[in-house]
C-alpha cells in the first residue's frame, strides 16, 4: 500500500486508466469476435461489410489514441481487409 498521498492518488489513477483500457480493448475484441461470426455463418455481405468498417473504426481510434501500437492496428487492419475481400469473392 502506498504510504504518501500523491502515491495513493496514483494508484487511484492507475487503477481508473487500467480498467478504461481493458474496456476498449475488450469492445475490439468483441468487435473482431462478431465479424468473424458473421463470416463464419455466411451472413448478407452487407451485414458483413457493416461490422467491417465499425472494426476498422475502432481499430483506427485506438491506433491513434495508443490504447494499442500502431502497427498493430494496421496490422489487423491488413488483415480484416483482406479477409473482407475473400468473404466477397466467395460468394
Amino acid at each position: 500500500m502506498p504510504l504518501h498521498k500523491s502515491a495513493e492518488k496514483r494508484l487511484r489513477q492507475s487503477e481508473r486508466r487500467n480498467a478504461r483500457n481493458r474496456a476498449r480493448k475488450k469492445e475490439l475484441k468483441v468487435l473482431l469476435k462478431n465479424m468473424q461470426k458473421l463470416i463464419d455463418s455466411r451472413a448478407d455481405k452487407s451485414e458483413v461489410e457493416t461490422a467491417y468498417r465499425s472494426a476498422v473504426q475502432k481499430l483506427d481510434r485506438l491506433g491513434v489514441k495508443r490504447y494499442i501500437h500502431a502497427n498493430k492496428a494496421s496490422r489487423k487492419k491488413a488483415q480484416l481487409t483482406r479477409l473482407f475481400n475473400s468473404y466477397g469473392n466467395a460468394e
